[in-house]
């Protein structure tokens, strides 16, 4: 059995922050502290969004992986292909949305062969979404 993991994270609006990861995302929200941090569930992971009334100065880092510039950091969540696929088709017409990387399919042919996409949450930390035919290339060389 997986386990769940944590990750805490700065924001700039709680109030955007719920609207966006409960509406547009579908996470359900758990525990929260009016005006400090509120928790939600990620499938199945915890996400503790904290308001952070200071910008974070650094610059925007990226990497490059499969020819595509990405950016560091960023967290997300690995997911079996039916339901990336889902997810994607439903964000996909989503106004507002902020897409760093549309949609795409990742060392197609190869081992770890995935699909992926990019978007930003209204505090502009970026989250990945990938999807696996086989969970089993998750970790592949």
């Amino acid at each position: 059995m997986a386990h769940p993991f944590h990750l805490a994270f700065p924001v700039d609006d709680l109030a955007q922050t719920k609207t966006f990861y409960m509406d547009i995302l579908g996470c359900k929200q758990g525990r929260e502290r009016e005006g400090k941090w509120v928790d939600f569930d990620l499938f199945g992971h915890q996400m503790s969004a904290h308001l952070h009334h200071k910008k974070q100065t650094t610059p925007d880092a990226t990497g490059i992986v499969d020819g595509d510039s990405v950016p560091v950091p960023h967290f997300g969540v690995v997911l079996p292909m039916e339901e990336w696929r889902a997810l994607a088709d439903r964000l996909k017409p989503v106004k507002g949305i902020e897409w760093v990387l549309e949609p795409k399919i990742r060392f197609e042919g190869q081992p770890g062969e995935q699909g992926t996409f990019f978007i930003k949450d209204p505090s502009g930390n970026a989250l990945e979404f990938k999807g696996f035919t086989n969970e089993t290339s998750i970790f592949a060389t």
